[in-house]
């Protein structure tokens, strides 16, 4: 039998338990809330500054007018070199990560690190392996675990604990191309699987390379995967199946990580968000975060794209609803398995349409006035994550 003090430190626990949910839960947060801030140093820099409209315009870092975030989300690029096609700038590389990650950490925020394993952009259109990493297969992986490992060594050798990493950034296509490309509509569940070999070969190597950071003592993160198209069941349940059957464990990702973007396809519903989100967690019990989404406060004129929920207002308050809406999808997941939801690049002041064919999806009203400064007004909706 229990002895009183065994009954009141079973209830503690018990009652912690509770109160904490799933053991999958990471330094004390139960729902992670935040914003991708990758490209702020390169405003700032530019000379960009940032005004509080709630707080009569006074001049503020972006960090503090985004209220109610806890997580910051930063890309890394492996060598990013000048120029591109597009003239792009030298950006996003360790150094410059490392920079902004000791800034917000500092601040006490959760750092999410979103690898880009190439030099430059890595979505669904374009996952271009380093100029500078081996072509052939087994090279390639042993290269890849030993720059995961190296990169998150050197960020907390900066003082950074990372609480999350994603092993790739929107990776439905695979990653490293052309060895690690996968076709994840392919007809034939039997050929599916068998293009997915190179790419589960790469991710376990990169998997590899956190246990690796973790056995030489850095601070251990969750480990994500990260799929665009959240609303589109029948492409998860390919895509990991096919991974799982091509020999990665589920054991060797924590977290599902989804975009959810309204612009590209009216079929990216919140009623087709919630039966995917609900089917993914029912089958694989693993905590689920959509990662990437934003929505128009401009969106005008004969190219603005058709939005998946027409009953939203562009608008900042539409903004708000919607990410008011996904969160709700999040916290109606079963047995509390959604866990955090992140916007993308709110504050990128010269990029307002955020990639798609609207006029302006971030959360500031810029002003060019003093071209080539920036001024940044926030809108209502720089206050999202205090609403949800």
């Amino acid at each position: 039998m229990f002895s009183e003090i065994g009954i009141a430190l079973w209830s503690a626990l018990l009652a912690t338990s509770l109160a904490t949910g799933p053991s999958s839960y990471q330094d004390g947060v139960s729902f992670y809330k935040g914003f991708d801030l990758s490209s702020l140093n390169i405003q700032e820099d530019g000379g960009a500054i940032y005004k509080d409209t709630s707080k009569n315009n006074a001049t503020r870092p972006a960090e503090a007018i985004l209220e109610g975030m806890n997580t910051v989300r930063l890309r890394l690029w492996v060598h990013p070199v000048v120029p591109f096609d597009d003239g792009y700038y030298e950006t996003y590389n360790l150094q410059y990560v490392t920079t902004l990650a000791k800034r917000f950490h500092s601040q006490g925020y959760h750092i999410y690190l979103d690898y880009h394993f190439s030099d430059y952009w890595a979505d669904p259109q374009k996952q271009y392996q380093p100029k500078e990493w081996p072509t052939t297969l087994k090279p390639l992986a042993k290269t890849l675990r030993n720059y995961v490992s190296r990169t998150m060594k050197s960020l907390s050798d900066a003082g950074v604990d990372l609480s999350i990493v994603s092993l790739g950034n929107e990776i439905r296509d695979g990653m490293l191309w052309p060895l690690g490309r996968v076709y994840p509509f392919t007809e034939s569940e039997a050929e599916r699987v068998a293009n997915f070999s190179n790419l589960a070969t790469l991710y376990s190597a990169a998997r590899k390379g956190v246990d690796d950071a973790v056995s030489a003592g850095v601070h251990k993160p969750l480990v994500m995967i990260h799929i665009d198209n959240g609303y589109n069941l029948t492409l998860q349940e390919n895509w990991f199946g096919a991974l799982t059957s091509a020999g990665v464990a589920t054991s060797e990702w924590d977290i599902f990580g989804f975009s959810m973007y309204p612009f590209y396809g009216t079929d990216a519903t919140l009623k087709n968000l919630k039966t995917t989100l609900n089917a993914i967690a029912g089958r694989y019990k693993k905590p689920i975060h959509v990662v990437e989404t934003d929505w128009p406060n401009q969106c005008s004129g004969p190219d603005a794209p058709e939005l998946s929920e027409p009953s939203i207002p562009v608008s900042a308050k539409g903004q708000i609803e919607w990410v008011q809406d996904i969160a709700k999808v999040l916290k109606q997941v079963p047995n509390g398995l959604g866990q955090g939801l992140n916007y993308w690049e709110p504050a990128w002041l010269n990029l307002t349409s955020l990639g798609s064919a609207c006029q302006s999806a971030i959360l500031f009203t810029p002003d060019w006035s003093e071209f080539p400064k920036v001024t940044g007004y926030s809108l209502p909706s720089a206050k999202m994550m205090a609403l949800i």
